[in-house]
Formats: structure tokens, sequence, C-alpha cells
């Protein structure tokens, strides 16, 4: 098999099914990326399939300063702010179970405890909706994508104060709008 580094070359030297390897190795995990930025599994895939594109378009670009997958899921987290922005209509509570789903029962919980994980699990999504989009982006980025704070600083382009002063306000920001949804009720 080969590394990385060898596919890009490949890549960029003609061989589409060297490009072919990167777009299987990273697809699923960039389209779950996608599903929590986006909030539409149906809009993620359209987003990764493009973003793949414009990956391959651009791979003369990639100077290894970073790893693949964090050049790329730049690219794809860019084209899915940029969809985001002209669509700004609300997620409906249907489409964020599609997005969430509900985990398996492990036969050790109680019978009503998937359906609160799942309202949990949407009440923390309408209070991310309530976040600003730098607040939000950097939320999803560091817990749900689990990038270091310097990947995060390379991914928006931003200083490494910058991100841990954003996901600070963030997570508080967070915290406050849940415990405004469960007043609310």
């Amino acid at each position: 098999m080969k590394s990385e580094t060898e596919l890009i070359e490949h890549a960029l030297n003609g061989d589409s099914d060297c490009y072919g390897q990167l777009v299987e190795r990273f697809q699923h995990r960039l389209l779950a990326a996608m599903v929590h930025v986006i909030g539409s599994y149906d809009e993620a895939e359209d987003v990764v399939q493009e973003s793949f594109v414009q990956a391959y378009v651009k791979l003369h670009t990639f100077q290894g300063n970073s790893q693949f997958y964090t050049w790329l899921y730049r690219i794809a987290f860019n084209n899915a702010l940029s969809r985001r922005r002209k669509r700004r209509g609300e997620i409906s509570l249907e489409q964020n179970r599609e997005v969430t789903g509900s985990d398996p029962e492990d036969g050790h919980e109680s019978p009503d405890e998937p359906l609160m994980r799942q309202e949990r699990m949407a009440l923390v999504h309408r209070a991310l909706g309530r976040l600003s989009e730098e607040h939000r982006k950097i939320l999803v980025l560091r817990e749900m994508e689990d990038f270091s704070y310097e990947q995060i600083a390379e991914i928006l382009d931003i200083n490494l104060g910058t991100v841990r002063s954003r996901l600070s306000r963030a997570r508080s920001q967070l915290k406050s709008h849940i415990e405004d949804l469960q007043r609310d009720g």
C-alpha cells in the first residue's frame, strides 16, 4: 500500500488511480465531518464530491506543510460554509434526526434511554444553531472532529490564541443556549 505522499506524487504525475485511492481513504471521514457542519446528509455528499474535484484541480498547490486530510478538510469546510450561507434555512427536526440518527442499543440501557439521548442530541444541535458561525465552526472542529488547536488554527487561518479564546467563548455560549432551551422546554 502506497503512502499518502506517494499517492499524491503519483496523482500529480497523472495517475488518476492514485487520486482515487486518496478519495477512498478519506471520503467516509470527510462525509461524516461535513454532515456535522452542514446539517444534511445529501448536501454533505454534494459538498464532499465537489471538494474532492476541487482538491484534484488544486492538488499542485498542496505544499505538504500539513496532512492531506487537513488540507482537504479545509476545502470541504469552506465549501460547506458557502453552501450554508446560500441556503440560510433552519434545519427541521426531521432533518436533524436524519443527521444525528440514533445510537444502537446495547441492551443495558432503559427502554427510554435512546429517546432521551436523541432529545439531548437535538437540544445540542438547536443550541449549536444559535451560535455565531465562527463559534459553531470552531466547536465542530474541536469537539466533533477532534482536531488539535494547531490544526484548527491552520484550517481557519487564525492564530493559536484566537483558537483558544473563541473555543472558550463558544463553549460558554453553547452552555448558556442549552440552559435557555431547557428552561423554555
